[in-house]
């Protein structure tokens, strides 16, 4: 039996909801092997209203544990979540290059979810330039979006797809900006744009506030399985789907957060793709 091999180099998140956590579970759900390259450590505080704090990861030791998955075992997949400096930015593109890496999703986080507003705008200039440049995928949600297409606010369809053309434009081969809870529309709207076509992928549209970790789900089932080799809209397709029912079935973990649930589209939803997205 093929086992498949994804790589995630991002944070951890303590409460298990988002970030590696997220993705491992991911992986898990979708067949692929996973791995872990932390860049941060990142804790809530229960008695300061789930404040975060932030504990980075030197560039040294992320540096040995790339060693070790890539030139120790191989991926056929690597993306990316919070990177948190330049220095960690620039790491990750040179191990891209060095090795060649050819399915690279760029999930460009710059902001903890419920913020709004960029805390170190070096870095995210670095992921615009340096980053995304490299990415097969590039999954921004409307914020992001707005910050890497130099268009600000995103309120629209026609806003989305005219970031993802100026994102395009940096070297991504597919911009897929996700419309999330924060567009006002009757469904989950996405834009995805190859470079020369868009198309609008639309499910259903959960009312819910528990979906810690959506964005890096969505971004880890993409990577899952363009590493089992399927084409890109393929993958997408499976990845919104499986994001939809993750979100669907959600809960809370307390007053603070609700998780999306990993396990929900293999047990209530396993063969539904293109049958859950109209495109």
């Amino acid at each position: 039996m093929t086992m498949y091999k994804a790589l995630t180099i991002a944070g951890s998140d303590s409460s298990g909801g988002a970030g590696i956590q997220a993705d491992l579970k991911t992986f898990q759900e979708r067949g692929v092997y996973g791995m872990t390259a932390l860049t941060t450590i990142v804790a809530m505080d229960p008695s300061n209203g789930w404040s975060h704090s932030v504990f980075p990861i030197d560039v040294e030791t992320l540096r040995a544990q790339l060693k070790t998955i890539i030139e120790g075992i191989g991926v056929q997949a690597l993306k990316t979540g919070m990177l948190g400096s330049v220095e960690i930015i620039e790491l990750a593109a040179e191990t891209i290059d060095k090795h060649k890496i050819q399915n690279v999703v760029v999930d460009p986080v710059m902001v903890c979810k419920g913020e709004d507003e960029v805390l170190h705008p070096e870095t995210a200039e670095s992921l615009r330039d340096v980053l995304v440049p490299r990415a097969i995928v590039v999954t921004p949600n409307l914020f992001e979006a707005g910050q890497l297409s130099g268009i600000g606010t995103i309120r629209t369809i026609e806003q989305m797809q005219e970031a993802a053309v100026k994102i395009h434009e940096l070297g991504a081969k597919y911009v897929l900006i996700k419309g999330g809870g924060k567009l006002q529309h009757e469904k989950a709207v996405d834009v995805l744009y190859d470079g020369k076509t868009f198309d609008i992928l639309e499910s259903d549209r959960i009312e819910t506030t528990y979906t810690h970790g959506a964005g890096c789900t969505y971004s880890a089932a993409i990577a899952a399985e363009l590493a089992k080799g399927q084409p890109v809209k393929e993958a997408i397709l499976t990845a919104k789907a499986f994001i939809t029912e993750a979100i669907r079935h959600s809960f809370p973990l307390n007053q603070y957060v609700g998780p999306t649930n990993h396990g929900a589209y293999r047990n209530y939803a396993e063969g539904k793709t293109e049958e859950a997205v109209n495109n």
